[in-house]
């Protein structure tokens, strides 16, 4: 099941435990992030090692729409990963959420 932004933005603020995987590339992580761990897409497979070892723990992927993220999260599934979700609009809906309206 996916997660939408505000869900995300509810659980990162009272502090709650998700490993956040952003698999967009270096510039675009250096531009805007919100702390997740760097593995770009196409370095995934290389570093499969960085992803919690536990299998079943949650894990959120995000990009810059919800493309890359989308394709992170079936890898991840394939995998043997169990409890991925792909946050709905990535880094642009986050944005459009929560810093453009400051």
């Amino acid at each position: 099941m996916d997660i939408m932004v505000d869900e995300l933005q509810e659980r990162l603020e009272v502090k709650e435990q998700v490993f956040l995987c952003d698999v967009r590339e270096p510039y675009e992580h250096e531009e805007f992030n919100i702390g997740g761990e760097l593995i770009p897409l196409g370095s995934l497979p290389a570093n499969i090692s960085k992803m919690p070892s536990d299998k079943d723990e949650e894990i959120v992927v995000y990009c810059r729409s919800g493309g890359r993220s989308g394709m992170a999260k079936q890898f991840l599934e394939q995998h043997g990963y169990t409890n991925v979700r792909n946050l709905v609009g990535g880094m642009l809906e986050w944005q459009r959420r929560f810093v453009s309206s400051k």
